[in-house]
């Protein structure tokens, strides 16, 4: 039977998939271990699969603290990539590799220039686990939502806004429903080795996306356009031909809110 370990199972991408995926087990944390110990888990496991959330992803921490950030972004899934050795490795990268790109978008895998702490090792962490085992998957993930109290994002942002919100008609950026990438895991699994952009699309800014989703939502309040911020959206259409298919921006939050009884 075949087995999926995932690390950071309780984080917001772990725990949903774990709870949406089947064949999954927990990895116990790897936070503070040694490459040993690292590698015994990782062998010990006995996992087919290892799907890799676990990560510092606030970019101000890790501006703060380059080297957390190194030992967590880059040389803990260098170190999973080391010992899995036969095991398909998924690592969840990030659209913020595009945060330097000069170009409008939407971007393709081969245009990532990074802006800031975080991108750079996101960047550095892909191609060294490649160069160690081109058979793994990077996942260049979006921000992600659900209705989660645990760690902000866009949906619980929207949700609980009590004054003016201020986005964007000069920013485009995709954004991904949580649930829809637990349920493009077995897709996953199946691509070839190489990097990948993942998840939903649009053709609309964050101001458009923001001025429909509170009209779905019933939701009166203002919403101001802010100064233009960098674009952080993608071509998608590498995965999608091997079968991982998303909802646009738009389907995908109302969705969730039907999900959760919100409209």
């Amino acid at each position: 039977m075949s087995m999926v370990l995932v690390t950071g199972a309780t984080g917001f991408v772990g725990q949903t998939i774990m709870k949406l995926c089947k064949d999954t087990v927990a990895c116990p944390s790897l936070q503070n271990l040694t490459e040993e110990q690292v590698y015994k888990i990782i062998r010990d496991s006995g996992a087919d699969t290892i799907i890799h959330t676990a990560a510092i992803a606030d970019t101000g921490v890790c501006a703060a603290d380059p080297e957390a950030s190194y030992q967590a972004n880059v040389q803990l899934p260098v170190w999973i990539a080391n010992a899995a050795q036969g095991a398909k490795l998924i690592c969840f990268s990030s659209d913020q590799v595009y945060s330097g790109t000069e170009a409008e978008g939407p971007y393709t895998e081969n245009m990532a220039k990074p802006g800031n702490v975080y991108a750079a090792h996101k960047l550095e962490m892909e191609q060294r686990v490649l160069d160690m085992a081109p058979d793994s998957v990077m996942l260049r993930a979006e921000w992600m939502y659900d209705y989660y109290l645990k760690k902000p994002n866009y949906f619980m942002n929207i949700l609980h806004a009590t004054q003016a919100l201020g986005f964007s008609s000069r920013q485009y950026r995709g954004i991904t429903y949580v649930k829809e990438v637990a349920r493009n895991m077995e897709a996953v699994i199946g691509l070839p080795g190489g990097i990948y952009n993942f998840g939903s699309e649009t053709q609309k800014s964050m101001y458009q996306i923001t001025r429909e989703f509170l009209g779905y939502l019933g939701k009166e309040i203002a919403l101001e356009d802010a100064p233009p911020r960098h674009n952080l959206w993608m071509n998608c259409e590498k995965a999608r031909k091997f079968g991982v298919r998303f909802s646009s921006v738009e389907d995908g939050l109302k969705q969730c809110a039907k999900d959760h009884n919100l409209h």
